[in-house]
Formats: C-alpha cells, structure tokens, sequence
C-alpha cells in the first residue's frame, strides 16, 4: 500500500506535490490540536478545578481556627477569682470562678451542700473577692448559737485567716475579731479600722495598685496620711 502511495506520489508534477504537502501539512496540524485539547487542556482545567477546591478547604479551615482563636481569646480576657471552699459542701477544695461570682456559685462549683448544710446562715449573695476562704456551716454547728447573737457571716477575709463571725456579746466578738488583711481587703473593710477614713482607704488601695502587695504590715505607714501614731492604732488589727 505505501508502495503504491509512494509511486503515485512520484507520477505527480511539482505544483500537484506542494499541493499535497500543503494539506498534509494542515491535517498534521488539525491532528496535533485535537491531540493537545483531549491531553493537555483537560488536564489544565482539572489541576485548576483541583486547585479551587483546595483554596476553598484552606479558607474554610483558616476561618475555622480564626474562630476558635477568637473564642479562646474572649475567655483569656475574662478575669477569675480563686477561694477555698471548705465546710457542709460535697467536694471542698479550691475552685476557680468568674470576677463578680458570689458564695452561692462557689457552693455550687465545690459539689453543692450536703445535707448538714445550713445556708441560712450565709449570705448567697456575697461577691466573692480573690484568696478567700467560704465555710458553709452544719445545721447542729448553727443550732448552738444563742438566739440573740446577730447572725454570722461564714466568710474568711484573706488567705489562713478565721472565720468572720459577727457577735453582740462584746467579749465573743473580741475572741473571734478577724485580722484585716490590707493586701486584700476592699475600701468599706478598711474603714471599720480605727481612724481609716474613706480617702485613706482609697489611698491604701491606689497604693497596693500602683506598688504592689504589702510585704509587712509596716509598709502601709508609706501610704500618705498614715503616720505613726495612726499605725499603732490599727498594728493589732492588720494583716498581710
């Protein structure tokens, strides 16, 4: 067949041979686009499906961690009490709590009372202040207090201090007077030490803020207005 093909070929006169190397030329052309759609532009047009997908994963999974970033950013800006709940609760131990939360939220965080609790006795809805100790009281513990005694605030104000126990026998309240912790307390607990006005309280604390905790309870007389004879009025009832 080529042999035949090729013979034809030859009987051809120049003009009749370009002629056909032309067309031949334009057939070669015709096969090699048809050839290089079917190969190489579906190909193209897949890798840019597939990379248009993939974008969209990315962006989608960008979006998703930009979103959780978010959330955990809000909750490391949230400020947090930490107290010791101890007492009728079961589960006592140290929780951690939201700024603002009362005794009530503390209660609930510990386990929630038991059975001997007696809340009558607690204010639930104390705002709780940072390194306190909350007592939840027993019902047989509650029973022993003389009727005319006022009633007890089962709140310890700082760090390894006693219970604040509120008495109108003179003497008992004496025995159990709580030590004013000035490293925590605010402007209103303060002011029930002798002489410790509401501009002198706020100076403790515009002090504390600006300087840091009180190392001893020497360093309050640093504070403006507090002088020595100021300080040993209050020396036996303050605290670090």
């Amino acid at each position: 067949m080529l042999e035949n093909l090729s013979k034809k070929i030859k009987q051809l006169n120049n003009k009749q041979k370009i002629i056909v190397l032309i067309v031949g030329f334009i057939l070669a052309i015709i096969v090699l686009l048809f050839l290089y759609k079917i190969f190489y532009v579906e190909d193209e047009e897949l890798i840019i499906e597939n990379n248009q997908e993939n974008f969209t994963n990315i962006s989608e999974e960008t979006n998703e961690i930009e979103a959780k970033e978010s959330k955990i950013g809000i909750k490391e800006n949230k400020k947090t009490v930490t107290v010791h709940v101890i007492g009728e609760v079961n589960s006592p131990g140290v929780v951690t709590l939201e700024e603002g939360s009362r005794i009530i939220d503390a209660i609930n965080m510990a386990g929630g009372k038991t059975e001997e609790a007696d809340l009558t006795k607690v204010n639930l809805a104390y705002v709780i202040e940072d390194g306190v100790q909350i007592y939840i009281p027993s019902i047989s513990e509650t029973s022993k207090i003389s009727k005319e005694e006022e009633k007890i605030e089962y709140i310890i104000d700082g760090p390894g201090e006693g219970i604040v126990m509120s008495s109108a026998s003179q003497e008992k309240e004496e025995e159990k007077q709580v030590m004013i912790n000035i490293n925590t307390a605010n402007v209103e607990k303060l002011q029930t030490l002798p002489g410790i006005g509401e501009s002198i309280a706020s100076k403790i604390i515009e002090y504390r803020e600006q300087n840091g905790k009180f190392k001893t309870i020497e360093d309050l007389k640093n504070v403006s207005g507090i002088g020595e004879s100021k300080f040993s009025n209050i020396k036996d009832k303050i605290t670090v």
